[in-house]
């Protein structure tokens, strides 16, 4: 019997900026080392349909993209499928061409077909030189006249390992909109529908979902898949943690996929992570790509891993994102063609067997930041692996115009990464964890970002306490941290049309720079700097006039730690650019903060062998389902 595993499909919108991430432009050139795109030749007009396009005369398109290239390497390393087989339908005269790559990004014809008339082409392509990396594609080119693509898809002929069906959670906090959006293009697609369970959409905010105009609508095109629960909120790590929770009662289904709540989904990734899942060849964790949402050609995360002796996360090839595939696509851009194997795939979308729950548990109860991570991270300790897998993606609002690092977030941030070390770092105390920490305080310090080491010192102190604050403290964590970060005048944000303070030298503009570290001092230089930052801080405060006359005004991308410690106080624009905040030097909380900082740190590396031990000891039970089912109980 043949499997269907990849559809070619075509975009659900007519939106030019995502159309090369389905079918490739015919001409490229070369210009400083740089691939440029000449011309566009599959316009949206010659896009007819979901699975159809047009082909003009003497033109050739190529599917070498993210959405339609098939992804071999994946495929034999992970799955016993040694064969796939391409299906093409076509009407009208010219040629497929079939080409392969292999690690490298070198690129290999396979085969010619000439086509004519209503024609299928059928290839089948082994699964057994893709080691390393590379993908199976096609192009076609018309002859003197139009070729009209119908259908094509990549099919297997060897049975499923798993054949249960996937119930899908989503998780939100008064984003309305979004969900009924996305529960709309789920009730459009029945081929989605048809591999789903149930539908699990828990809402933890106060404007409900189930309250919006047309949500009822939207909902009768779901029926019975649909079920919306309603609790507190008990952020992303309980509402995922119930649809796990839910899912478990369901016999029918063998997975459950997590969605986020502001995202735009692409239908037909629900069905390659659902196919790949079923095939590979022991229970699997098949994490999707994220694009960028206001940016939607660009990639943001591809495949991530936590590097054990900082014990932090990062991007493979974080260097090369966000990768922009309107400027090069699949067969201009060589890294693209290596398999690249990740430790844990964010929770934006991702599938996950329900053997692996019922033997590992749910999620940590983080409420957010790390709660995705640490889940792959014991699924793998377990030997249940992630895939970070090409071909399977969505659109998500990217971390670009964001910096949950100084808000209420920094609480979570810190919190959730000791807790993940201590229960996976395989480090002696931690390895470099500490050390970043102790940076990271002393930079947000000379940033005047105090209310950012208060919450992460709360944090620490949280950690200190043991294992039982966490499903204690979940419900109260975020408004405590939103009370602390209340307490500091530099959360007040001035939103437009506010009257706001003027600084008293005017903008300050740097050398625009790639990242934040670039430009920051180094070696002796920074030795010298950071004494002289530290004596600056210990000796001089603010003054009530500092805040209504700052020094000076910067953009956020030059609010840095090596540029604010050469003021009182500075005028800064928000990493959304709605409005501007006052950092002002505070002379005592500098002080406080500094030998707080030292003595929770040390406190923490003494301690790291009891508190390794004893955080693991618990994690079975307050990741379990028992402990996960009071929570839930608690009032919305």
């Amino acid at each position: 019997m043949s499997y269907t595993v990849q559809n070619v499909v075509f975009p659900a919108e007519r939106d030019p900026d995502i159309l090369p991430l389905y079918v490739d432009p015919e001409t490229w050139a070369t210009v400083d080392d740089v691939p440029v795109r000449l011309s566009q030749r599959a316009h949206m007009s010659n896009v007819l349909s979901r699975s159809s396009a047009r082909i003009l005369p003497g033109r050739r398109v190529s599917f070498a993209t993210y959405f339609n290239a098939f992804p071999a390497s994946y495929w034999q390393h992970w799955t016993n499928v040694r064969e796939v087989t391409l299906r093409i339908r076509t009407s009208g005269p010219g040629t497929v061409l079939v080409y392969r790559s292999n690690g490298q990004g070198i690129s290999q014809r396979v085969e010619s077909r000439e086509v004519t008339g209503d024609a299928t082409t059928t290839l089948a392509l082994p699964l057994s030189t893709f080691g390393d990396g590379g993908w199976y594609w096609f192009d076609i080119m018309a002859d003197d006249e139009p070729l009209t693509f119908s259908r094509g898809e990549w099919t297997v002929e060897v049975d499923p390992v798993r054949a249960g069906k996937a119930s899908l959670g989503i998780t939100t906090f008064n984003k309305p909109a979004y969900c009924v959006e996305t529960l709309r293009a789920l009730g459009e697609n029945p081929d989605v529908l048809a591999e789903l369970d149930r539908v699990f959409l828990t809402d933890q905010g106060t404007d409900r979902v189930d309250a919006q105009p047309d949500f009822d609508e939207v909902a009768a095109s779901l029926g019975g898949q649909l079920v919306v629960l309603t609790q507190a909120n008990l952020g992303g790590s309980g509402g995922f943690s119930r649809a796990m929770a839910e899912t478990l009662q369901r016999p029918e289904s063998d997975f459950v996929l997590l969605l986020d709540d502001d995202v735009k989904i692409e239908p037909e990734s629900v069905l390659r992570a659902i196919a790949f899942g079923r095939y590979t060849s022991r229970p699997t964790l098949v994490g999707a790509h994220m694009f960028d949402l206001l940016d939607r050609p660009k990639l943001h995360a591809w495949a991530e891993v936590v590097d054990n002796d900082p014990f932090m996360w990062r991007a493979l090839f974080n260097d090369q994102l966000p990768h922009d595939f309107s400027v090069s696509n699949l067969r201009q851009t060589p890294w693209l063609h290596q398999r690249l194997d990740a430790d844990y795939n964010g929770w934006w979308m991702c599938l996950i067997p329900t053997e692996v729950i019922r033997q590992i548990g749910l999620s940590i109860p983080g409420f957010i930041k790390w709660d995705d991570a640490e889940f792959c991270l014991r699924a793998g300790d377990a030997g249940f692996p992630t895939v970070s897998m090409p071909g399977v993606a969505l659109w998500h609002v990217s971390w670009v115009d964001k910096d949950d690092t100084i808000d209420w977030q920094a609480y979570f941030h810190a919190r959730n990464r000791f807790v993940a070390a201590l229960l996976h770092s395989r480090e002696r105390d931690g390895g470099r964890l500490i050390v970043h920490s102790r940076r990271a305080d002393l930079k947000h310090l000379l940033s005047m970002q105090y209310s950012a080491v208060a919450l992460r010192h709360r944090a620490l102190r949280d950690v200190l306490s043991g294992p039982e604050h966490m499903h204690a403290r979940l419900a109260t964590a975020l408004p405590d941290a939103r009370r602390v970060t209340s307490e500091f005048p530099e959360t007040h944000v001035f939103r437009a049309g506010d009257p706001t303070p003027v600084s008293r030298r005017g903008r300050q503009v740097f050398p625009v720079t790639r990242s934040r570290e670039e430009g920051s001092p180094t070696g002796l230089s920074l030795r010298v700097f950071m004494v002289k930052a530290l004596v600056r801080g210990w000796l001089r405060g603010g003054a009530p006039a500092d805040r209504a006359r700052p020094d000076v005004e910067l953009a956020k991308a030059d609010a840095t730690w090596w540029h604010l410690p050469a003021y009182n106080s500075a005028l800064v624009s928000t990493a959304d650019g709605s409005g501007k905040t006052v950092y002002v030097r505070d002379r005592r909380a500098f002080r406080r903060m500094l030998l707080d900082s030292v003595r929770l740190h040390r406190q923490i590396t003494k301690e790291w062998p009891r508190l390794s031990a004893q955080y693991r000891s618990a994690a079975p039970e307050f990741t379990s389902p028992a402990a996960w089912q009071r929570a839930f109980a608690t009032d919305a």
